[in-house]
């Protein structure tokens, strides 16, 4: 279920930066036929800025409820924090015995 979701997500994601960057620029200075270009293409007048408004609108209340929807899934089940795993500063952590076992013949030294 999760991964549905986080598809999802993922496609909402990529179908907001789609829809964004259709949008007219305001102010002209990074965007693509802002202001001042003519353009005249298939998606001109107040129709379509109100469509690519009210699709951004709510492609990004689409995101937000799947994102809350992931982050309650992701909590569920795991530990509260990642911090309370982690050791105490001073203290250290414990030593395994583990004998050393040599790997392959011994190579004497400064022969």
């Amino acid at each position: 279920m999760q991964t549905l979701i986080l598809v999802i997500h993922v496609m909402i994601g990529l179908a907001l930066v789609a829809v964004v960057l259709l949008q007219r620029s305001e102010g002209g200075a990074l965007g693509i036929g802002g202001s001042s270009g003519g353009g005249g293409g298939l998606m001109s007048g107040r129709g379509a800025a109100s469509l690519l408004t009210r699709t951004t609108a709510l492609l990004g209340a689409a995101f937000m409820s799947t994102s809350i929807i992931l982050a309650i899934m992701g909590s569920n089940g795991g530990s509260g924090s990642v911090l309370e795993d982690q050791p105490l500063p001073g203290v250290e952590a414990p030593v395994l015995d583990v004998p050393v076992v040599p790997v392959g013949p011994a190579v004497p030294v400064g022969d």
